[in-house]
């Protein structure tokens, strides 16, 4: 939670007077040198935080690839953030600009050598992902691209983040944001201006259209990611695997489903399956807390994988498990990678701009008049200090839920193991 707040105070503290400084500096250069524009060749999309939304990213870096090529697309992000750009294996890897954040001199240091790489390369378009972040605006303007889009406050929308993009657009709290990162990089073919609005197409794509690669593990990353989850069990031998993340990032706590339950959750499904396993996910801050999680299961086949994979592992996990249930945070996302069924807990956020975009994406959202609370125009904070929101989601629903998706796949591959045997017995071999 401290990194958190601690950006949070960085970007309003500091990178608000920064982004006024760098207006005015902008509009002085303007007035010196007037300079007309060509269609960019190149382009940086700078998205320094929150995996999940890079995966909703997918299709407009599919777009920018598309009609740059691409060895000409570039992309700033955290470094404990740039796994989910690796398994999507969408930009090259010399064009990962990664930040490492690892306090402040380390994180300014690999911020400037950032911006030095895309100076001497010539990057000529930037596209600022953050939807009013300051940080990213600054790091837009000084990155030294002609061409620079991103979103602008306008009448009282928005937190002010300064003047600093040569393509302003209005945010549409309507579309959904794949759609949204889309029409950014749509806006690269608009001329420059005044505030514009999206482009008057049609924003919205199919629900499931242009969906990210799947995961494809190797036999040897199978057989480490089996070794952890045996080691981590208490007795027996795991056969089918149904996953439960009940934390969120430090971000929006208000995401987190209550505790209790993800605890009754978890006992109803042992009691229903007798041959399931049920284990904990999270980051390794989170160990001690996941594994007082399953001591309240008190089942040995309940277990906590929390701090012993890898996010690379976490993905080839995602594609041995049958079910994964979390709250509304970046492994909803990042499953949509592998073949693994989701079931998210929506609450003070919508999915209607947020769900990951995935057949086999199950959201649970109550719509209450008070939810979603949180949006890009207040900079995802609340004054709410009780999520019931995310209480109201009972666990008979989410149960039922899990054991309708569960059955389902159980059909299925039961089918598709009967069919060569079926198809032996037919010739005779």
């Amino acid at each position: 939670m401290g990194t958190i707040k601690h950006l949070r105070w960085l970007d309003h503290w500091v990178g608000l007077p920064l982004c006024f400084l760098l207006t005015l500096a902008r509009r002085l250069i303007d007035l010196a040198q007037r300079t007309t524009q060509t269609p960019p060749r190149s382009v940086v999309f700078i998205k320094l935080v929150e995996q999940g939304s890079t995966v909703l990213a997918y299709a407009a870096l599919r777009r920018a690839i598309d009609r740059l090529g691409k060895e000409t697309v570039y992309f700033m992000v955290f470094e404990e953030n740039r796994f989910i750009l690796d398994a999507m294996k969408m930009i090259e890897p010399a064009n990962v600009l990664a930040i490492r954040n690892r306090g402040r001199l380390t994180a300014m240091a690999d911020m400037l050598r950032a911006l030095w790489t895309l100076r001497r390369r010539r990057v000529e378009a930037a596209i600022d992902l953050e939807f009013f972040a300051r940080g990213s605006a600054a790091l837009a303007w000084l990155s030294g691209c002609a061409v620079r889009i991103g979103f602008h406050a306008s009448g009282g929308e928005g937190p002010y983040r300064g003047d600093l993009m040569t393509h302003r657009l209005r945010h549409n709290p309507y579309l959904h944001t794949a759609d949204t990162f889309g029409l950014l990089v749509d806006a690269l073919e608009l001329p420059p201006g005044s505030l514009l609005p999206m482009a008057k197409t049609h924003g919205a794509a199919p629900a499931h259209a242009d969906l990210p690669p799947q995961v494809a593990p190797s036999d040897a990353e199978l057989i480490d990611v089996s070794s952890i989850v045996q080691s981590a069990l208490a007795v027996g031998k795991c056969s089918s695997l149904i996953l439960l993340n009940p934390n969120c990032s430090d971000i929006l706590p208000l995401r987190r489903w209550p505790e209790p339950h993800y605890v009754e959750l978890a006992r109803l499904l042992i009691r229903r399956y007798p041959h399931v396993h049920v284990a904990v996910t999270g980051a390794p801050a989170e160990r001690s807390a996941a594994e007082a999680f399953v001591r309240r299961v008190d089942s040995p086949r309940c277990f906590s994988l929390a701090g012993r994979t890898t996010l690379r592992q976490l993905l080839v996990l995602y594609c041995m498990a049958e079910i994964l249930v979390t709250n509304d945070s970046g492994p909803a996302h990042f499953a949509t990678l592998t073949p693994i069924d989701v079931v998210t807990l929506f609450g003070p956020e919508t999915p209607q701009l947020f769900a990951a975009r995935s057949p086999r994406n199950h959201v649970f959202w109550r719509a209450l008049a008070c939810s979603p609370c949180v949006s890009a125009l207040n900079q995802r904070t609340s004054d709410c200090r009780n999520n019931t929101c995310m209480q109201q989601i009972t666990v008979q629903e989410v149960f039922a839920k899990v054991c309708e998706i569960y059955d389902r796949r159980a059909l299925a591959n039961a089918a598709s193991h009967e069919a060569p045997a079926a198809a032996a017995r037919a010739t005779g071999t």
